[in-house]
């Protein structure tokens, strides 16, 4: 095995119900990293989030500018080792602990969600752990391509003899058992240089999680999730889309389209620099036009000569540029759902997540180009969260934190076979961090 190639990224154990710990996360993006550490108490289900068995008690966090990425991938591995060791320093010094292993989201790579059915004949006529194991191990090879590695693989259903929709299947009889899943894969060199920036700071990576499913722990409600959802994380490089079904994370899909096409088309629109762009769509990002905005005016400073006086735009100027490039993004996002299970939800809704899904009209237009009831996600169920951690940028980060509740969900290969796996650096893919063992 080369690699990630044909293999899993490493994946954490479940917490335990009745034990807590400390947890940490990063999502590398684009344009910003954020991490977070946190304790998990065990904690009674609630209403709405029923599958939670912990509480989330946030202790230490950070947000930094992004250095060395592009479109969710490591670019330049120095300056992103240095902008990582910068968050997770951050992050300890408010919490007063030391992190020797983290939770890591992954948004590039080209995610790639796929149904899988696989079946076998049953040897000793009552379904076994192993049965299912070596059936959903059989599954998840056959759905990882060349120069592909699987992020999650989640069994969404079962088969007895043809019957459809078995919940368990171990100890029943059969003579033929079969697995439906949902298989998530992303590029593995992306998957292996985002893993190796963390390593090379010698922090371990815990476990690695699609940035869609993540935020949809964070924010989703249980009903929204059993009724069919579809998450869209909108960051700066990437646009990344996970489907809830029934409860569960069925498809996912993801393209190299975000914010940051939206600066690039107005600083090339306006003659300005990237940085005013990006100020501008901050402070003026919207993609409702008309009324007052073709009369209301504003000086925008020309990139290049400091000579050259500033020019006069009115807001409908930058409000269509925005709105011509968001139209762009929800067109690929409903293209990319028509060919999912999500097309066949008709009272399933939208929730939009990341730091692009703040610009404002944004929830309007996404209804009318989708065709679907749409809102903005923010992290649910979390006590004391800070005020700039409250908003729809953080619901990844926020997600990798509730994400150990959950990883029992998932097929998780034998870890033996991954352990030979080599960064280069000499640090093992797929090693458990014994931080967050301690903890437990």
């Amino acid at each position: 095995m080369t690699g990630l190639d044909r293999t899993q990224t490493p994946k954490t154990r479940q917490m335990p119900h009745k034990r807590g710990g400390l947890v940490a996360c990063l999502d590398i993006g684009t344009s910003k990293i954020a991490c977070m550490i946190a304790r998990l108490k065990p904690s009674a289900p609630s209403d709405a989030l029923r599958g939670r068995t912990h509480a989330v008690e946030l202790i230490g966090y950070s947000q930094i500018q992004s250095r060395g990425m592009k479109a969710g991938a490591v670019v330049d591995l120095t300056e992103c080792e240095q902008a990582v060791r910068q968050a997770v320093a951050l992050a300890e010094k408010m919490a007063k602990v030391r992190v020797e292993s983290v939770l890591l989201s992954v948004s590039g790579g080209r995610l790639s969600g796929q149904l899988v059915e696989a079946a076998a004949d049953i040897r000793g006529g009552a379904v076994t752990p192993a049965d299912v194991s070596r059936v959903t191990s059989t599954g998840m090879r056959h759905a990882t391509g060349e120069g592909r590695t699987v992020l999650h693989a989640l069994p969404v259903g079962y088969t007895l003899d043809g019957v459809k929709g078995i919940r368990d299947p171990r100890g029943m009889v059969a003579h033929q058992f079969g697995v439906d899943m949902n298989v998530v894969t992303c590029d593995a060199t992306v998957a292996r240089n985002l893993m190796l920036a963390v390593e090379r700071c010698h922090i371990n990576v815990e476990a690695m999680a699609a940035s869609p499913y993540v935020a949809g722990l964070s924010v989703l409600t249980d009903d929204e999730a059993d009724l069919g959802a579809a998450v869209v994380e909108m960051g700066a490089g990437t646009t990344t889309i996970a489907v809830y079904s029934g409860g569960r994370f069925v498809h996912a899909a993801g393209f190299a389209v975000g914010g940051q096409h939206i600066t690039m088309d107005l600083a090339r629109g306006l003659s300005a620099t990237i940085a005013d762009a990006e100020r501008i769509k901050t402070l003026y990002g919207t993609v409702i036009t008309g009324g007052s905005d073709s009369r209301e005016l504003m000086s925008v400073p020309t990139a290049g000569d400091e000579q050259d006086l500033p020019q006069i735009v009115s807001r409908a100027t930058i409000a269509n540029i925005v709105k011509h490039r968001a139209e762009e993004i929800f067109e690929m996002v409903r293209d990319r759902l028509k060919d999912s299970p999500f097309a066949s939800e008709p009272n399933g809704r939208v929730v939009l997540s990341g730091g692009a899904s703040q610009l404002t009209g944004l929830v309007e237009l996404g209804t009318q180009i989708l065709g679907r009831p749409v809102r903005v996600g923010r992290p649910l169920g979390f006590g004391r969260l800070p005020n700039e951690a409250k908003n729809a940028a953080f619901a990844v980060p926020a997600g990798l934190l509730v994400y150990p509740q959950y990883v029992h969900q998932e097929h998780v290969e034998p870890r033996h076979t991954r352990q030979q796996v080599r960064t280069g650096t000499g640090g093992y893919f797929g090693k458990v961090g014994r931080w967050l063992r301690e903890g437990f």
